[in-house]
């Protein structure tokens, strides 16, 4: 086991930042019913745990894209913990709107980055990948080299792995749902009928109901 991605879990469960709920699911904005719903924002109000986080996600830039020289941060939920990743590397920061402001200067990015940085984008969660990759389409738009993404948890969903390498992104998290799951069937936060229902889920997310 991945000994980040089971600090990960354990810290997030702890929390409720992450909930597992197979006998009770959730109902995604999409309308996927899901086992399981992730609210990284959540970090924010328990320190050691946002401290763990940026730390982590600043030294996953560091090992992964040591050549960025500047940060930007996926709207809403990652615009606060990518203002923390571009702190301690002492970079210049912006982040990404999901679509330009119908008002004022009608800017998609907020924030000014130098011209043509090499830019590392910060995202919460990857479920499909879409919003994620339309940052990126946004700041390579506006003349960005985009070098890569970290981001605190995936769901590892196989079309966010093929949407990534489609857009030619490489992607570091922190968290997945696999760690998660060894994670709370070794502390008893589910049985193995939960962890059945849990892996069925991952199988086929858009046509499962319990």
């Amino acid at each position: 086991m991945n000994n980040l991605k089971h600090a990960f879990a354990e810290k997030l469960l702890a929390i409720n930042a992450i909930k597992l709920q197979p006998n009770d699911p959730f109902t995604w904005a999409s309308g996927w019913h899901s086992p399981i719903y992730t609210d990284n924002r959540l970090v924010l109000s328990y320190p050691q745990v946002r401290s763990f986080v940026k730390t982590e996600l600043t030294h996953a830039v560091i090992a992964n894209f040591p050549e960025a020289t500047a940060v930007a941060g996926v709207a809403t939920g990652a615009i606060a913990m990518g203002m923390a990743v571009a702190d301690l590397l002492q970079l210049p920061y912006a982040y990404v709107r999901p679509k330009p402001k119908d008002h004022g200067t009608k800017n998609q990015i907020e924030g000014r980055l130098p011209e043509g940085a090499k830019v590392v984008v910060v995202e919460d969660l990857i479920s499909t990948g879409s919003s994620s990759l339309k940052a990126v389409d946004a700041l390579r738009a506006a003349g960005f080299d985009v070098i890569g993404m970290v981001a605190s948890y995936t769901y590892g969903f196989p079309v966010a792995e093929e949407a990534f390498n489609n857009a030619g992104v490489k992607l570091v998290t922190l968290g997945d749902y696999d760690h998660t799951i060894e994670v709370a069937a070794q502390t008893g936060y589910v049985s193995q009928a939960d962890i059945d229902v849990l892996k069925a889920w991952r199988k086929d997310p858009a046509n499962w109901k319990k």
